[in-house]
């Protein structure tokens, strides 16, 4: 039903935006993995609603509960790690005109079309609510990571509608990206998209934008041609988000302006391995990494939910207008950061495991681990 992800590394995500609680399952995590609680806190705090002024002001706490997988002491035991994330703020009863009137740009036609039903109430399953299961599973794939190869993962905002970030000279820490609500590492930019965000949801509206990420430390090597390319991995998880409505690698759209014998990524070596000169691949090549940062940008769509009145129809087709209520965000891509790391993790985790459980056992072909 579309609700698991990955091949070795396998997360099931369940629940609905006001049901009582979601949570995620996650099979084949190594064992004897490290799980710091206050880590997984920490990365659900950096999603949760209602962290800013810029953000929906639903009240969630996002606490964990670790129902299963991990011992006394804070060691993963390879079995089935289970999730729980408890709902605490309801209000169904903000939905209430959706149930006879489709919101537009949202899910309901096309769940009420396939399912012959749908979770009126924030559009159970379709909702961004969902994605907290989806951090949850992220911090335990960064974990993992961590103590595998010593990868780490960033995110931030790149842009929000026309403003655009400068260039930076290098990937910025954690720490300069969260030092704004905007989650815009570059303190100028992040001040200018602040009062668009703010503007946008003055007026009822709301904005999109692009988020930049990058995956440094990962070993040469991952990704399996033809259907299982590392980018095409990433590409269909970043694209499973909601709101989501484009997906680059390295040069991107960009690198179509450029010929080869400028495109091209010349081969080196530096430090006592083979480098590329430039990075206009994004890490990866042949759809296999390549041992330089992966870079990926992913473009979100602004909020469907506006407070505008705007014109739709019933579900047997009859002409009405619909002004949205409840708590939404005016834009989604403050909290959507984690949320892009958190995906980036699983594939690179799920790709890691599989690499090693083909390769390990037969040597390395001459590559480094």
């Amino acid at each position: 039903m579309g609700n698991i992800h990955g091949h070795t590394f396998r997360v099931a995500t369940f629940g609905e935006s006001h049901g009582p609680a979601l949570g995620v399952i996650i099979d084949g995590c190594p064992p004897r993995v490290p799980l710091d609680s206050q880590f997984l806190q920490h990365e659900l705090d950096r999603r949760r609603p209602g962290q800013s002024a810029l953000t929906t002001q639903r009240k969630e706490g996002d606490i964990p509960e670790i129902l299963s997988g991990v011992s006394a002491q804070g060691l993963t035991l390879g079995s089935p790690i289970a999730i729980l994330i408890r709902n605490t703020d309801q209000r169904p009863q903000a939905y209430t005109e959706m149930k006879s009137a489709y919101r537009p740009s949202h899910a309901d036609f096309t769940y009420d079309t396939k399912y012959g039903i749908r979770a009126v109430e924030g559009g159970g399953r379709s909702s961004a609510r969902e994605t907290a299961a989806r951090v949850a599973a992220g911090a335990v794939a960064k974990t993992v990571l961590k103590h595998a190869c010593g990868a780490q993962i960033t995110a931030w905002v790149e842009s929000v509608a026309d403003i655009q970030m400068p260039a930076l000279a290098k990937t910025p820490t954690q720490k300069q990206v969260d030092a704004s609500p905007t989650r815009c590492p570059h303190p100028a930019t992040a001040e200018k998209i602040e009062e668009c965000i703010k503007a946008a949801r003055q007026d009822g509206d709301s904005v999109g934008g692009v988020i930049c990420c990058v995956i440094s430390g990962l070993p040469a090597g991952l990704g399996s041609p033809v259907f299982d390319r590392f980018e095409a991995d990433l590409a269909k998880a970043m694209l499973s988000l909601p709101a989501t409505k484009g997906f680059e690698i390295g040069s991107g759209f960009a690198g179509t302006q450029l010929r080869g014998s400028e495109h091209n990524d010349l081969f080196i070596r530096k430090g006592g391995r083979i480098r590329t000169l430039t990075n206009r691949s994004g890490g990866t090549q042949g759809g296999i990494t390549n041992g330089e940062d992966v870079v990926i940008r992913i473009a979100f769509k602004p909020t469907a939910t506006v407070m505008k009145p705007q014109k739709t129809v019933s579900p047997d087709g009859k002409a009405t207008s619909l002004s949205a209520k409840g708590r939404h965000d005016p834009c989604v891509l403050p909290r959507a950061v984690p949320i892009v790391e958190a995906m980036a993790a699983l594939v690179a985790v799920d790709h890691w495991m599989r690499d090693r459980g083909q390769n390990s056992p037969f040597g390395r072909c001459g590559r480094k681990a």
